[in-house]
């Protein structure tokens, strides 16, 4: 089983970036506890700033892979592209955010790509990417 993480914009910066709302930790510190937890599964990460290279990577694994975990950073609430490229995709999207995003300012409370991913998990910090692993696990024991 493989499965793509991708963070979108500025998730980069995690453990430097606003650590009250996201935390003290950088995301490559919490991956090998990811991969330790289901060493069953092969785990994949990237990053990008650019929207283009997050449907670039979409597109590239969307086929092949059995699941995507999809954090889109602001992308999530402006990029109709996403939405698009999700739709498209023959793996199963799921959503996460770090921070409750229905707890902030209400522009975030719009997300244009939930439509199209087979769920949303946020608000439980990085401990939301674990969680969208085992949904996507989930799909695949029915």
């Amino acid at each position: 089983m493989k499965i793509q993480i991708i963070n979108g914009p500025n998730l980069n910066l995690l453990g430097i970036r606003e650590p009250g709302i996201y935390g003290k930790n950088s995301f490559e510190s919490y991956l090998p506890k990811l991969k330790a937890k289901y060493p069953e599964i092969q785990i994949d990460y990237y990053q990008s700033n650019i929207e283009g290279k997050l449907i670039d990577k979409m597109q590239e694994i969307g086929f092949t892979y059995d699941g995507i975990v999809l954090n889109a950073g602001a992308y999530t609430h402006t990029s109709i592209a996403l939405q698009d490229c999700i739709r498209s995709l023959k793996c199963p999207v799921i959503e996460v955010h770090i921070s409750n995003i229905f707890q902030r300012e209400a522009f975030r409370h719009q997300s244009m790509i939930s439509c199209a991913c087979l769920g949303t998990i946020c608000g439980f910090g990085l401990a939301g990417y674990d969680l969208a692993i085992a949904g996507i696990l989930s799909t695949k024991e029915k």
